[in-house]
């Protein structure tokens, strides 16, 4: 005959397994809170570093880490996140976990020479010595390859040493050389050794009214095929639309990218 449970078992078997399920949900709840998602933030080309130079600014601030890393914060709040985009040393401070590339060294030296210039890894500055000439061809197919293998071999190491990496965060234009030929490039190939991981792109368009050279549409028209195919997301900047916030809004006469 079947065995039927009496009232007092199945209450006591209903209680067990809500306690269980009660202890388990404690546990995923911890191990969530505990485990940090990283995000590897990957800036490049002239404008990329600079609007990147911005970023890590503001993120500083609020995590109230100071240009040497150290952290000068007042609420706990600050540090709870804190390992998304940092990486803790063991002398204490917080390093970015941020790749910057460029195949010209003068960026990258007015880079350093800002006021977080001193809080960045000095093997993640990747860059060359000859630039793109605001040529798509020569970053994703000359100058830009043949640099390519060693900012990979930065973005391997900075990944390896991520808990549970989230995903790849990438800054550059599309206007110039480095930021729309190498950029695209770097993207493409990230995408083959990391295909699992999310790829978010913070790309600025150029404008025909806020334009340096005349070969910034074509170089627009060749990355955008290169985007929608390896991007999960792209944030889309217009040059234009922020000449216009810093003119009308910030009131700045003469807006510039320095």
């Amino acid at each position: 005959m079947p065995w039927f449970p009496n009232i007092r078992e199945s209450e006591s078997l209903i209680s067990e397994h809500i306690l269980f399920r009660c202890d388990f949900e404690k546990l995923i709840l911890v191990l969530t809170r505990e485990k940090m998602r990283e995000i590897l933030h990957i800036q490049g080309g002239q404008c990329g570093n600079q609007i990147g130079s911005k970023f890590w600014e503001v993120v500083c601030d609020e995590h109230g880490i100071d240009p040497t890393g150290r952290y000068v914060g007042t609420s706990d709040l600050q540090l709870e996140r804190v390992n998304v985009y940092y990486n803790e040393a063991s002398c204490g401070r917080f390093v970015p976990r941020a790749v910057l590339m460029d195949l010209e060294p003068g960026t990258m030296d007015s880079v350093r020479t800002g006021p977080y210039g001193q809080i960045f890894r000095p093997d993640n500055f990747v860059f060359g010595q000859s630039g793109a000439g605001n040529n798509w061809a020569k970053g994703h197919y000359t100058e830009g390859a043949e640099l390519i293998d060693s900012v990979l071999d930065v973005v391997r190491k900075e990944a390896e040493n991520c808990d549970c990496l989230q995903g790849f965060q990438v800054c550059h234009s599309l206007g110039g050389g480095t930021g729309s030929g190498m950029g695209t490039l770097l993207i493409s190939k990230i995408r083959e050794e990391y295909p699992d991981r999310m790829m978010l792109t913070f790309s600025v368009f150029p404008s025909p009214k806020v334009s340096d050279t005349v070969v910034e549409p074509y170089n627009a028209t060749l990355s955008v095929h290169q985007l929608v195919e390896n991007a999960d997301e792209c944030m889309v900047l217009d040059n234009e639309a922020l000449y216009d916030i810093c003119f009308r809004t910030l009131k700045l006469t003469t807006p510039s990218c320095k």
